[in-house]
């Protein structure tokens, strides 16, 4: 029988055309029945004849249906993929400019700071309104969840109701490629051991046909010859060369890694998210002294740079949905990779977020962690244990119990909670008391039509 395979918030032009092509290079679902709900009505038609338009070139037996009923989408699903954005870029404006103007820059503002707390906050009565919907119409279903932030939101589900939950994200993915870029070797031939939150992951352990992956970079670095060797760098646009024949070098690719970089001579262990995710756990890099980040290559993104990513994602739908060649690369992303491993029951290590059940042992019990996970069709488990180096393991414990009062407060509608995690966050709790006591309040006003529970 064909798995159903439902995407909620399916309207998204940066999401769910990747994962259809990633569905469709997947043999085990050419048959898939995909369902596109979405609360827009707009985009629902464009995805579904983007289904049709891949299947019909492909020769797949892939069909569409779109709807803006959530429960009847669900009905009988085997695998619900969630990508929504409640209020979108109209509630996300006000999570960067009003804690600008008390002094906060954000480079990124979807995870941690003010503004990734605020957006646990619309996100997580939407996500939980899903689970509980599936408890009834698919109660056996999988929810796959990609919307930030990643680890409260999974927190959420998993610790309010019945659902199995698995949040998915592709930043150690980009961190083996840029490793495997570095070391001039195929990332498929790495094994890792990852500990750490989502966005906050750390690689603590790198193995590469047998020899320590981490010690081949100690090397690299320490090699002024080998860090002037040309490089070819696949998909990255930006990216400006700076060696003198105009090509990319080594050197070129870890000028935007500068963070990863002092955490790796500091700590000795890589860090597997993007620079931009990474400063905002530790607010020493987001200051004024720094350019807000410049000094480390780190720029920040402002709305402006959202609405022409917008613009680009729906460029790229328009060009794929009448290309006459559907590209075959994968994404990077894992939602094919999980349903493929639990359809076929064939056990797939992949970096997930998912319960802490002792693989990441500086953590507490139950909290969402990212790590090393073991799937097949008996479900996704933490693969060993991973410890982290003492500084960054009780900077996630308190990236954690933040995660932990914006759950609470999500649910409960509970202001003091909300102040909690404000006090907990590296750079909220960076400010003067009583401002940010103020910021709160302003954010929670300027947010309040997509925070019923706080009325």
């Amino acid at each position: 029988m064909a798995p159903r395979i439902v995407f909620v918030g399916g309207g998204s032009y940066q999401w769910t055309p990747k994962l259809l092509l990633d569905i469709a290079d997947t043999p085990s679902l050419a048959d898939a029945e995909i369902v596109i709900e979405d609360i827009d009505p707009g985009p629902i038609p464009d995805m579904v004849d983007l289904v049709r338009h891949i299947a019909s070139v492909r020769k797949l037996g892939l069909t569409a249906t779109g709807t803006t009923d959530q429960r009847a989408a669900l009905e009988g699903a085997d695998h619900v993929v969630v990508c929504i954005s409640t209020g979108a870029l109209d509630s996300m404006q006000h999570d960067i400019a009003i804690p600008e103007r008390y002094g906060i820059r954000q480079s990124v503002g979807d995870t941690v700071g003010p503004g990734g707390i605020l957006r646990g906050l619309r996100n997580i009565p939407v996500l939980l309104s899903i689970a509980r919907d599936m408890e009834q119409q698919c109660p056996d279903a999988w929810l796959l969840n990609l919307t930030n932030p990643m680890t409260t939101l999974t927190r959420a589900v998993l610790a309010h109701t019945k659902v199995r939950a698995i949040g998915l994200c592709h930043e150690v993915t980009i961190a083996q490629y840029t490793l495997a870029m570095l070391l001039g070797c195929d990332m498929r031939s790495m094994q890792l051991s990852v500990a750490g939150v989502n966005h906050l992951p750390f690689i603590t352990d790198l193995a590469i046909d047998g020899d320590d992956g981490l010690a081949r970079v100690r090397t690299l670095l320490d090699d002024p010859d080998a860090l002037a060797r040309p490089l070819v760098i696949p998909g990255i646009t930006g990216h400006e060369a700076v060696s003198g024949g105009g090509q990319f070098t080594i050197a070129s690719l870890l000028e935007s890694n500068q963070i990863k970089l002092e955490f790796f001579d500091r700590f000795g262990v890589w860090p597997a998210a993007g620079d931009r995710h990474l400063v905002e756990f530790f607010s020493g890099f987001l200051t004024e002294a720094s350019g807000w980040g410049a000094r480390w290559g780190v720029a920040l993104t402002n709305m402006d740079d959202r609405r022409q990513w917008l613009a680009h994602y729906i460029r790229e739908f328009e060009q794929l949905r009448d290309a006459t060649e559907i590209p075959s690369q994968p994404s990077g992303e894992m939602v094919a990779t999980v349903i493929d491993a639990r359809l076929r029951d064939r056990r797939r290590d992949l970096p997930l977020n998912i319960a802490n059940a002792g693989q990441v042992p500086d953590l507490p019990d139950d909290v969402v962690v990212e790590s090393m996970v073991t799937v097949d069709a008996s479900g996704a488990r933490g693969r060993g244990a991973t410890v982290l180096p003492p500084v960054l393991a009780a900077q996630a414990r308190r990236i954690a119990a933040e995660q932990e009062a914006i759950v609470d407060a999500a649910v409960r509608g509970d202001r003091a909670r909300v102040l909690d995690a404000m006090l907990l966050d590296p750079l909220a709790s960076s400010i003067d008391y009583d401002a940010m006591v103020r910021m709160t309040d302003d954010m929670l006003a300027a947010t309040s039509r997509w925070l019923p529970q706080f009325s």
